[in-house]
């Protein structure tokens, strides 16, 4: 019998909570725990994808622990069954320029549980929530959640659902969960949160998924729905109202991070636009382990994380100079050396195709911040081997080059370093050059040129010259900012009109064929002769044809390397910019390839195809080309044939 006087909604707070004495775990035990969790719950462990996916050229690499098995997503069977868990090394180029704050990362390992038809929201909030709190010992009221407010206009409800199994699984831990209806981050940003409140609602910028990112943009067919998102709450002296505006879950700064995020697959979109609901449901469940292992130890700074700590360490012991006082430079160097040390083990190699280009970006900014750090030459060898140790769990079948990766990031270290000191020597000859000139500057135009052609960074260009008593010009700083912004102008796509000569007079057609050409003198001058220049050429809309000096018929295994050659080149999707230059800088320092330089003005283009550094064309033309070269489609040789005495001529369509 219930006792009349004691309350009937009063809260039992248990005296004793297993969160209040467990010690914080580093990242492996967090990762090998959650596996260990899910296998108890019924989850088949699948081994992790690699990082650059086979048949899969949506994405440069794998980003999230839910690309590599999309398909069993969109309805096929998966043969493990339909409880999965993992855990997945991800790399996000798009937050490069953010590395450097205490949580943004290129390089992050996803833990992953997935339900294919099978559990759904109830059995997903309460086992995450179980196995943040008893498992890795997160204090529940440290613990915050968002869900999907709805949308009126397809009939969608507020997942009113969710927001009630979270009331309940906070209630039985002994905090009453209020709810927030915000909408919007925006509106967040101005409201900020109030006491208790602990559920968020919001628009479908933040909790909706689709392949096509919000409502309006699901594709027609696909499986999407509503999401449910977990925050981890470092405490209010970690808000900065003044910068980001006031703390709620969705909110920039440090108070608020996400340590995970559940998709609830219940809806497909309908070829009329509208949504149904599906007779199976998914859930896709994604927490960042670096996340999960810093909110653990509480600290919002993931690079003091077990991951990251000892490589952090080890630059401090290389550079004699402390983290606190050197948080970028250092974590920069951890996350892009991670991000390298993983392509490279599974058998990427630095190049100017497109993973192999931004590998070799992730060595050249690890090497310019070690430079920062004052780091001498070949620094990767001990750093790397700090690394590698972190990663030893990870199964041969995806580091399938753990025994090269070393020799192959060393090598490129090198080459870079040959590099930079190629830019120094250019330098020093613009100084000169400005002294015969009786300038008294170096401008923030020449600081651009070195960068751009040479990649000599600017910091490193300002450095030496003040090292070497080169004055520069006192706005070169706008100088170079305006050069920069002129080559981003001068580099937008030939269908946008951007590009001098009359790109709206040129067909799409003509401009693919006429970017074309200079892939073809490329590969000829590679594989047949470099001595090989243009003796004319003649473009349509239906073909290209090009003419020159060779004096011999080509062979089929000749024509066919030089086909494949320009095919791989398209394949790798290299960027296509231009800039204009003096005519003589173009000529002697950038080497670019041109035939009639008595008739050239003083002042003329360059066109640039790949790495600015070590490109595959750089040709003095006047356009127009594409942006890009995977746009131009399969490239055919149909005939080669003789034009005239010592010139030959290829005919060429691209299907």
């Amino acid at each position: 019998m219930l006792n009349p006087k004691k309350p009937q909604n009063t809260l039992k707070i248990p005296k004793f909570r297993v969160y209040d004495i467990i010690i914080p775990m580093n990242a492996s035990e967090i990762r090998q725990k959650y596996l260990d969790f899910q296998q108890k719950k019924g989850h088949k462990v699948i081994a992790p994808a690699p990082l650059v996916l086979e048949n899969d050229p949506t994405t440069l690499f794998t980003g999230s622990g839910m690309q590599p098995l999309l398909r069993y997503l969109l309805g096929e069977k998966h043969p493990d069954g339909s409880r999965l868990t993992d855990s997945q090394p991800c790399l996000r180029l798009q937050d490069i320029e953010d590395v450097g704050d205490p949580r943004h990362t290129t390089v992050f390992e996803m833990l992953g549980n997935w339900s294919l038809g099978d559990y759904f929201k109830e059995e997903q909030i309460r086992n995450y929530f179980e196995f943040l709190t008893k498992e890795i010992g997160l204090a529940p009221e440290k613990i915050f959640v968002t869900c999907f407010i709805g949308n009126e206009k397809y009939g969608i409800p507020r997942d009113d659902e969710a927001a009630k199994i979270w009331q309940t699984v906070f209630r039985e831990a002994g905090i009453d969960a209020k709810i927030a209806e915000i909408g919007s981050a925006e509106n967040g940003d101005k409201r900020g949160l109030n006491p208790g409140e602990r559920i968020f609602f919001y628009d479908d910028k933040e909790n909706w998924w689709s392949r096509g990112g919000g409502i309006e943009t699901t594709p027609i067919g696909d499986p999407c729905g509503p999401d449910s998102e977990v925050f981890y709450d470092f405490g209010e002296d970690k808000q900065d109202v003044e910068k980001y505006g006031k703390s709620h879950p969705a909110s920039d700064g440090a108070r608020f991070m996400e340590i995970g995020n559940q998709v609830f697959m219940q809806y497909r979109r309908n070829p009329d636009g509208s949504f149904s609901e599906l007779e199976k449901k998914n859930v896709d469940f994604g927490g960042g382990l670096e996340r999960l292992a810093a909110a653990s130890m509480g600290s919002f700074d993931v690079f003091k994380i077990s991951l990251m700590k000892p490589i952090i360490e080890k630059l401090e012991s290389l550079s004699g100079k402390s983290y606190e006082n050197n948080t970028d430079e250092m974590r920069i160097i951890a996350d892009h050396l991670r991000g390298a040390y993983l392509l490279s083990a599974q058998g990427l190699t630095p190049s100017n195709k497109t993973q192999g280009y931004a590998l070799r970006r992730l060595i050249r900014r690890a090497v310019l911040k070690a430079l920062d750090l004052g780091i001498a030459q070949n620094f990767l060898r001990e750093t790397i081997s700090t690394i590698e140790k972190e990663y030893l769990s990870l199964p041969d079948s995806v580091l399938t080059s753990r025994e090269s990766a070393l020799e192959v990031l060393e090598k490129e270290e090198k080459a870079f370093r040959q590099t930079l000191n190629k830019g120094l020597r250019e330098l020093k000859k613009m100084a000169k050059s400005v002294d015969r000139k009786r300038a008294t500057t170096l401008s923030g135009y020449d600081i651009f040129k070195l960068q751009d052609t040479y990649g000599f960074p600017m910091e490193i260009s300002v450095e030496e010259a003040y090292r070497e008593g080169i004055e520069l010009s006192s706005n070169w700083r706008e100088e170079f900012e305006e050069a920069l912004k002129q080559q981003r102008d001068r580099s937008k796509t030939a269908s946008k009109g951007m590009f001098k000569g009359g790109l709206e007079d040129h067909g799409e057609m003509t401009t693919k064929y006429h970017t074309s050409t200079h892939l073809l003198l490329a590969a000829l001058q590679k594989h047949i002769s470099p001595d090989i220049v243009q003796k004319g050429s003649n473009i349509t809309s239906d073909r290209l044809r090009f003419d020159f000096n060779l004096d011999h018929k080509m062979s089929a295994e000749e024509l066919k390397t030089v086909e494949n050659q320009v095919n791989e080149w398209i394949s790798a999707d290299l960027p296509v910019v231009f800039a204009e230059y003096d005519k003589e800088y173009a000529k002697n320092v950038l080497k670019a390839h041109g035939q009639f330089w008595e008739k050239y003005p003083e002042t003329l283009k360059v066109y640039t195809i790949g790495d600015e550094s070590a490109p595959v064309s750089r040709e003095v033309c006047g356009g127009p080309h594409v942006e890009h070269t995977g746009v131009l489609g399969k490239f055919k040789i149909k005939k080669e044939e003789s034009s005239s005495a010592g010139v030959r001529r290829i005919k060429a369509v691209l299907e």
